[in-house]
């Protein structure tokens, strides 16, 4: 199973490693960030628009349509009571594509990133919380 971690690095600052890659994650003001990386809901629906333009990339490199100056964009609401983002929606333009008569095949494409497939389908998310005392008997 792959894994991402993320390290506190204290003052509501967070730090994910991803492979030899790592970023840096800010909060909200209203929870305490200043501004220094994204927050964790502008990864997660920049993470989709960027799933989404890579599938269709790819897709019209090898149907031969020009993608060069795409651009995705990710409009979302967020609402409270439980906190989440709503209304996502996602615009891709090929500025110099001519995909008219391709239009459909690449709206499927689209559709079926990871990200977009994750969302519409997840089950749910297991959260483990493990204080100093499970870790020093997991470790035993």
């Amino acid at each position: 199973m792959a894994k991402i971690t993320t390290y506190y690095k204290g003052d509501m600052l967070f730090e994910s490693k991803l492979g030899n890659h790592s970023v840096i994650i800010d909060v909200p003001a209203s929870m305490g960030g200043k501004d220094r990386g994204p927050t964790p809901p502008e990864l997660f629906v920049a993470s989709l628009g960027s799933c989404v333009g890579a599938f269709v990339a790819q897709y019209c490199g090898r149907a031969g349509i020009d993608a060069s100056e795409m651009t995705v964009d990710v409009t979302f609401d967020k609402l409270e009571n439980p906190t989440r983002l709503t209304n996502l929606k996602v615009r891709v333009e090929l500025p110099h594509g001519q995909c008219a008569n391709r239009q459909a095949a690449i709206q499927r494409v689209a559709e079926h990133c990871p990200v977009h497939e994750t969302i519409l389908t997840l089950e749910g998310i297991e959260i483990d919380i493990l204080g100093k005392d499970q870790l020093e008997a997991v470790a035993a």
